[in-house]
């Protein structure tokens, strides 16, 4: 990362390593695996050892903002919807790369300022996650809600904040460990257009970057009309320092967008996918990764002593054109901060990828062979995309 753009990331007041976070709890116990992609612990309601125990937290970020804006210009509660996914999602998807996908308990966290968000809202998100957890339902996923805490804390949270707790018990020979190994292959699965389970089409921005991605392409309107929307103590010049309204559309490559689609397109759930994908390949798959937080270097914290080489992407779906376009940030930067359009990877012997890649078919979801693994001296990804090369160390 350029000098540059660090300082200009770091004044947005985030981080897409979580350095900061990864050094609090560097000394705090792995669990009973540590490469797995969730914290395994024992069984802690009964004890026996033939079974385990895991909880994760997670929220909807700063997307929220995005949402406060939209509902606020149009008056369109909907977009709340959208919300509640998006926090379930980087929930279930990550206990899901460790086979969790079924049997999950789901307790929510909702803090708003009263005198901005009203109870509609609330109303909105609670009726969102219990639709979601009845469209996982038709697919055979089974989802508890357990109720939660909503809590008016204006004094705290400019405007809302939307988080859940998951937490399920399964057998330890369920379990999927990270074994990333020599010469598996990368099966990369796309988080851009419709799904055969989602209703409309989806940009892929997921929940990553967003804070990066609403001040690079949002306008100062919005920083002068909602000021509760961002830290006030951000300078002027990198705060809403884009051109278009939540409200506006843009044409890319020729076809035309909704600011309101790009940005606010829910947090694509692979849940469906990855029941099946286990129930005829648990045996097969390394690996699971789900490209959050690090994006596509997220893979680095799993595979000691490997050279991961991607060098055959996903086309970027229109929102990352777009939020290249806007010039800020460095293109080996984009690849630790986006998913760029690929929020899943599956690491497996190469015999099996087609298999993998027909069973993502049937759920309308793209995917393709976009790289491989090879042993290695030391642990380092390497990325090749649009005529550039990209190494970055574990």
């Amino acid at each position: 990362m350029s000098d540059t753009h660090k300082d200009l990331y770091e004044k947005l007041g985030v981080s897409a390593g979580k350095e900061e976070v990864h050094a609090a709890i560097k000394d705090e116990d792995k669990g009973l695996y540590p490469r797995a992609f969730c914290k395994i612990l024992p069984d802690v309601w009964q004890g026996d050892e033939d079974y385990c125990s895991m909880m994760h937290a997670d929220t909807a970020g700063t997307k929220t903002s995005l949402a406060y804006l939209y509902w606020r210009e149009t008056g369109d509660y909907s977009v709340w919807e959208g919300i509640a996914q998006d926090a379930l999602v980087m929930n279930l998807d990550d206990m899901a790369c460790v086979g969790a996908v079924d049997r999950v308990l789901i307790s929510s966290t909702i803090g708003r300022n009263k005198n901005l968000v009203d109870g509609r809202v609330i109303q909105t998100l609670i009726a969102a996650a219990r639709s979601f957890v009845e469209s996982m339902a038709q697919h055979g996923i089974e989802l508890h809600l357990a109720g939660g805490e909503t809590a008016d804390v204006g004094d705290i949270v400019r405007t809302i904040d939307v988080g859940y707790t998951t937490g399920t018990r399964m057998r330890r020979d369920e379990l999927l460990i990270n074994d990333i190994q020599n010469g598996d292959v990368i099966v990369a699965l796309s988080s851009g257009g419709q799904a055969s389970y989602e209703s409309s089409y989806n940009s892929g921005i997921g929940s990553n970057g967003l804070t990066g991605a609403r001040h690079q392409i949002l306008s100062s309107y919005h920083r002068e009309k909602y000021p509760e929307t961002c830290d006030p103590s951000l300078d002027h010049d990198i705060a809403y320092s884009g051109k278009h309204r939540i409200t506006d559309s843009v044409t890319i490559q020729g076809d035309t967008y909704s600011i309101k689609s790009l940005l606010l397109s829910p947090t694509r759930t692979y849940l469906p996918y990855l029941k099946s994908l286990l129930a005829e390949h648990r045996a097969d798959v390394h690996g699971i990764i789900h490209n959050t937080g690090g994006a596509l270097t997220k893979v680095m914290k799993f595979a000691p002593g490997m050279r991961i080489i991607k060098d055959n992407l996903l086309d970027r779906p229109a929102v990352f054109e777009l939020i290249s376009e806007a010039g800020q940030m460095p293109a080996k930067e984009m690849y630790r901060v986006y998913n760029l359009g690929q929020r899943l990877e599956v690491y497996l012997p190469a015999e099996h990828a087609q298999s993998v890649i027909d069973i993502a078919s049937n759920y309308g979801i793209h995917a393709q062979i976009i790289g491989r693994v090879e042993a290695a001296d030391k642990s380092e990804l390497i990325i090749r995309d649009r005529g550039e090369e990209h190494r970055y160390d574990a």
